[in-house]
């Protein structure tokens, strides 16, 4: 394995700090410097931008995004244990990384990052998916963001990335898909973490559109999603009865049949009820 940087070896940095991945945290390391820079390059050209990452752990992917040039980096990390090791990282890139040990659900990235700004992290498995969903949903459009490049496990991956009439199609699909172009840029094998976890993992890549496929409230969308696919198997009609007491002519205005369910409804039609739903 050729070195990105002269610090060492993750698993010596793993040893000398002992460091175990924590399950309560959602953590699987990944220690190959080649994949992790591999992983870094997926986001494109980071010279002008800063990055926000979060749960950088030992800090391979941090050290992947500093090494391919990243402006700065801005990592959050919950574990304090990582701390020292993420301390080695900064002070061999003096002035480009900055460390927040903390909760990535309860700070505010913006007071510490200058736009352009780019998202790059191997998420916590549980975290994952509600980062995700606050990162395409704010109220005004464009985001804070360019683009997100971002680990999944791979059936989170395929989610994000389905299309309607499939199994995967859901909320994310079409969160994802409203505001942003997504496409799975890498996969990685179990065997590609320690420790290794029971499922392979996808990199996703979402690129920010310069405004929403179609228009709709984000907050009315997301809520008229998740009540469609909490209960999948439900004509709409009934999935949706609590969103207006007459959703079935709500429905019928925005184009879509009340005795259809919701894997069938593609984007435009779900925006065009969340516009019924806001008159």
């Amino acid at each position: 394995m050729s070195a990105i940087d002269t610090l060492p070896p993750l698993r010596e940095v793993i040893a000398s700090h002992q460091l175990s991945a924590r399950k309560s945290l959602g953590q699987n390391f990944l220690l190959d410097l080649n994949l992790t820079a591999k992983i870094a390059r997926q986001a494109g050209t980071l010279s002008e931008c800063d990055v926000l990452e979060i749960g950088p752990g030992p800090g391979g992917l941090t050290r992947g995004l500093l090494a391919e040039g990243a402006r700065r980096v801005l990592a959050i990390e919950k574990d304090p244990r990582c701390l020292p090791a993420l301390a080695e990282i900064a002070a061999a890139y003096p002035g480009r990384l900055e460390v927040i040990n903390g909760d990535a659900l309860e700070i505010d990235p913006l007071a510490h990052l200058r736009p352009p700004i780019r998202i790059a992290a191997n998420l916590p498995y549980n975290v994952g998916t509600e980062l995700l969903v606050r990162w395409l949903t704010p109220r005004d459009w464009p985001p804070f963001w360019q683009s997100l490049t971002l680990m999944f496990q791979r059936e989170v991956a395929e989610r994000i990335v389905a299309k309607p009439g499939t199994k995967a199609y859901g909320r994310l699909a079409l969160l994802a898909q409203w505001r942003a172009e997504a496409r799975i840029v890498m996969s990685l094998p179990p065997e590609a973490f320690t420790p290794p976890p029971k499922v392979s993992s996808a990199v996703v890549h979402l690129t920010a559109l310069p405004e929403p496929r179609f228009p709709a409230d984000a907050a009315i969308l997301s809520r008229v999603v998740a009540a469609a696919f909490n209960q999948r198997r439900k004509m709409l009609r009934a999935a949706l009865k609590g969103q207006a007491p007459d959703i079935e002519d709500r429905l019928i205005s925005a184009g879509i049949k009340p005795t259809e369910r919701a894997e069938q409804v593609p984007l435009e039609a779900f925006c065009a009820l969340a516009r019924e739903l806001e008159r």
